[in-house]
């Protein structure tokens, strides 16, 4: 009986040593060898695995990257550094692409909108959206039920005691999550640079906003007729912001009636040219207005009843000729 035991132990240690050995050799035989820029690569991102850049995470980015289906700078959270850095393994050149930052496009919370029910049910936007629409009357609006702030991997959205979802611009990656979570639609990813943001989502008539949201679009077109670069446009009763067109100049924000287009930045209140004008001409033909007049190597002035103190003069002058005053 014995004897049984020890044959039993001994065929299938032999069994699995010779199984062993055919393993081995099979790896060897048919081992794929990985490219070590694909680590070297994947090391310079930033782990979130987010899939903003497309593709399932970091490592698969990183594969495509160098097989040449992703561009070096495809992963917004890493940034341009980052980007930088990873062309310089493939030995290629790359673009820097501004980073973009997410943001709301509603300023309809409590406190500003009306109700037609009181829900009560899960916690989550996308369950009251199947209620009616969820509780607001405008059914374009903010659910601020925080489907967003789950869905951030990186705690950059909160919802606010106004019920409405606020961003934390130093931890938002622009990863995009938030803006697929929402069932509404009403998070977009804009450039870090821009500073005029319409924040409503709205497409009902005029009339109808102004009875259950106090800072909606009405549609009146006063920021189109405004804008001097033609960067916004009426789209089904809602005005429509081109970040690429807008200078930030701010003055929609100054002409809208009702404050659903929201300017962060700083207004100008005077912009002066200085002796040091080598009258290059680069201003003039900048200025979105034709505001700024003069001769080829004589210094420029500026119309002030044209002049819209956007600051784009100011932007372009290669020689720190022109002056900028904001107000308080």
């Amino acid at each position: 009986m014995e004897a049984v035991y020890i044959y039993s132990v001994l065929s299938m240690g032999g069994l699995g040593a010779l199984l062993a050995a055919g393993l081995g050799f099979a790896a060897k035989t048919f081992k794929v060898e990985r490219d070590e820029r694909i680590d070297k690569i994947e090391e310079l991102l930033a782990g979130a695995n987010c899939g903003a850049c497309g593709y399932a995470g970091c490592s698969s980015f990183a594969e495509a990257v160098v097989n040449g289906e992703a561009e070096p700078n495809g992963c917004p959270v890493s940034g341009d550094e980052a980007a930088v850095k990873i062309a310089k393994i493939l030995g290629v050149e790359t673009s820097s692409s501004e980073k973009k930052l997410a943001r709301v496009l509603c300023s309809g919370g409590v406190k500003e909108t009306t109700r037609d029910l009181e829900y009560r049910g899960i916690e989550s936007c996308k369950a009251a959206k199947l209620v009616n629409g969820g509780e607001k009357s405008c059914q374009y609006g903010c659910l601020g039920l925080g489907d967003c702030e789950d869905a951030c991997p990186f705690s950059a959205i909160k919802i606010n005691d106004n019920g409405l979802p606020e961003v934390d611009d130093e931890k938002c990656t622009g990863c995009g999550e938030c803006v697929n979570a929402c069932p509404q639609n009403i998070i977009t990813l804009a450039p870090e640079s821009s500073q005029t943001h319409i924040n409503c989502s709205s497409h009902d008539p005029g009339k109808d906003v102004r009875k259950i949201c106090e800072p909606g679009c009405i549609g009146c077109g006063l920021c189109v007729k405004t804008c001097p670069v033609d960067a916004i446009i009426l789209e089904n009763n809602l005005a429509v912001i081109d970040y690429e067109k807008c200078i930030n100049c701010g003055l929609c924000a100054e002409k809208c009636p009702t404050g659903s287009i929201n300017f962060t930045g700083k207004r100008i209140k005077e912009i002066k040219i200085t002796e040091d004008c080598v009258g290059c001409t680069l201003c003039a033909k900048k200025c979105p207005v034709d505001a700024i007049e003069g001769e080829l190597k004589k210094i420029h002035e500026i119309d002030e009843e044209k002049c819209i103190k956007c600051g784009l003069c100011y932007e372009t002058c290669k020689v720190d000729a022109i002056m900028l005053v904001y107000e308080d």
